[in-house]
């Protein structure tokens, strides 16, 4: 049996997903200004579907898109963390950082804080020589986390193969940080 991993932060909690985690996932998931970056929202039963697959691949690796919670409340707030993406894309195999949290917990250095402990566990727990993270070049915020994160931009723009030809989000940028640069910059 694979040991799940799970994060501690000052303020966060990443853990194994709940099933009382899934409705307000869904709420987070038909909210269109998050999901302003995805090509579509996702309807209850995506998100739920979403959430089983998320929470099976950290069950099957000990570690994933974590979970995370107010550690203040116990309030499910979105997801943080890792993951090995299954598409081809032009720069895989590879391990990606990403987040997607509620609207209300933006702005709070939610997301800078809990990619930040999935760093230092991609870094010093799997010893992962590189992590990377993309989004399209308009979300702002998501490479705002990346920028805070000392991730550079690689100028590497790609077109992400899941996403329709001719589609705004088609573009993506890719950051990356390697373990020397994380290493460096948390001296």
């Amino acid at each position: 049996m694979v040991k799940i991993s799970e994060l501690q932060t000052k303020r966060l909690a990443l853990r194994q997903w709940q099933p009382s985690d899934h409705p307000l996932f869904a709420e987070i998931n038909e909210d269109s200004e998050v999901m302003a970056h995805y090509p579509k929202i996702l309807n209850n039963k995506e998100s739920n579907s979403l959430a089983n697959k998320l929470e099976d691949l950290i069950a099957k690796r000990g570690w994933g898109f974590w979970a995370v919670e107010l550690k203040s409340n116990k309030q499910f707030i979105g997801f943080v963390g890792l993951h090995n993406p299954e598409v081809v894309l032009p720069f895989t195999p590879c391990t990606e950082i990403g987040w997607r949290l509620s609207k209300k917990y933006w702005g709070k250095g939610y997301a800078t804080e809990a990619a930040n402990a999935a760093l230092e566990y991609a870094f010093e727990t799997l010893q992962i020589e590189e992590v990377v993270s993309f989004t399209s070049p308009q979300n702002i915020k998501s490479i705002s986390v990346m920028e805070r994160l000392n991730m550079v931009d690689t100028q590497q723009n790609f077109e992400h193969p899941t996403i329709p030809f001719g589609h705004k989000l088609r573009e993506q940028v890719l950051y990356k940080i390697t373990k020397a640069q994380w290493t460096e910059n948390t001296l």
